[in-house]
């Protein structure tokens, strides 16, 4: 889900395992050469998520690296198919009210460019979590702390 420390976990993770970082959103970004609430707004969430799943699946392709994907990616069975076969899925959680919290005023955020948003996360938190719940783990990452979060995941990925 948005908001819950995907990249800044992702790049703790690799650089403590020594592998490559690949941040998802960024790369989309790169590819299209705009921000992500810009491809929104000019080209339209249907062109985003297909753009999406190919930087994913390419991504997929590649060995001994952290891949942090953006809140959506997971929903998208193609994705979530391909990762579930071949990688280590985690679902990072945290309760609605620390999302509220860290998503309250961004404004690179398409999805919640709403007058609501508290609504509109709480509406596409309950909407995904019954799809997060398909990933091999889950971490509840109320009250720990990034450091915390990222060496649950090594044990995880150690475990495998």
């Amino acid at each position: 889900m948005m908001g819950v420390g995907k990249s800044t976990v992702g790049k703790i993770v690799a650089q403590k395992q020594n592998l490559e970082f690949i941040d998802i959103d960024l790369n989309i970004e790169k590819n299209c050469s705009m921000k992500i609430a810009e491809i929104f707004k000019k080209k339209g969430e249907n062109f985003f998520r297909l753009e999406e799943e190919k930087v994913v699946l390419e991504s997929l392709k590649k060995h001994n690296c952290v891949i942090a994907l953006g809140g959506g990616a997971f929903i998208n069975k193609t994705i979530r198919d391909n990762i579930l076969k071949s990688a280590v899925s985690i679902w990072l959680d945290v309760d609605l009210e620390t999302l509220n919290k860290r998503t309250k005023n961004s404004k690179k955020r398409p999805l919640l460019n709403k007058k609501d948003n508290q609504k509109e996360i709480n509406r596409l938190y309950l909407k995904r979590k019954k799809i997060y719940q398909l990933a091999n783990h889950k971490i509840n990452c109320e009250n720990l702390n990034t450091n915390d979060v990222a060496n649950k995941i090594i044990n995880f990925y150690e475990k495998k």
